[in-house]
């Protein structure tokens, strides 16, 4: 029992360090404090920081690979196929997240081009951003639909979640920090917070999920589920 409600812990903490190494491969190629263009950040950024943040889109893929038996065991209450479903929806998308910021080096390094150069930065990255918009395009679909259910059956109490962590989903809070946090900070803050708000979303959802599932016991669980 122990050992299995080690795991699920584990599980949610793995997810969780995925969300901040993927963070911090934003910052390598964001973060500047004298600059809130995140393309022109990345142009300036040395040749450690592109490399250093390929390395961190492998890891983190990883990591929140290794955080899927944490939400399999919070739909443990839900029918099998829902559950594996979901579940599966959420490995694509994880997967996805590591493959993008991957691509993404491409747009780091033509902007690196660009400006070591002096050729126009917009047009230098132009290929190498449509080419990650196509990534993206595939990913957006799998998020919806499994938000769809992800929303639904919290709601309907087919979880071990209760239902207000529906607030810290990633959906609902992706829409808060484009509607309005994007919307009130500036410098700085600005560039860490909407640099790496699509990890954040993530290390958010984990901390609380973590939370929450901290104390179930598996064994009591898989015995009362029919």
């Amino acid at each position: 029992m122990e050992n299995n409600k080690w795991w699920i812990r584990t599980s949610g903490i793995f997810g969780l360090l995925g969300g901040l190494i993927l963070f911090t491969g934003d910052m390598l190629f964001y973060f500047n404090g004298e600059s809130t263009d995140l393309v022109q950040n990345m142009g300036q950024a040395s040749d450690f920081r592109i490399k250093a943040s390929t390395v961190t889109a492998l890891l983190s893929s990883w990591c929140y690979v290794l955080g899927l038996p944490h939400l399999n065991f919070a739909f443990s209450p839900a029918k099998p196929a829902i559950r594996k479903g979901i579940v599966l929806g959420f490995g694509s998308i994880f997967i996805a997240y590591g493959v993008i910021h991957g691509a993404f080096v491409a747009i780091a390094t033509s902007a690196k081009l660009a400006t070591d150069h002096q050729l126009d930065l917009e047009q230098s990255i132009a290929l190498a951003r449509e080419a990650n918009d196509v990534l993206r395009a595939f990913v957006y679909p799998i998020f919806g639909v499994v938000s769809l259910f992800f929303m639904g059956q919290v709601w309907k109490r087919k979880t071990l979640y209760p239902r207000w962590i529906l607030l810290a989903y990633p959906l609902t809070t992706l829409v808060f920090f484009e509607l309005v946090i994007s919307k009130v900070l500036s410098g700085k803050t600005w560039t860490i917070i909407m640099g790496g708000h699509f990890n954040l979303i993530l290390v958010l959802f984990f901390i609380v999920s973590t939370i929450v599932l901290w104390n179930e016991d598996p064994e009591t669980i898989q015995s009362s589920t029919p």
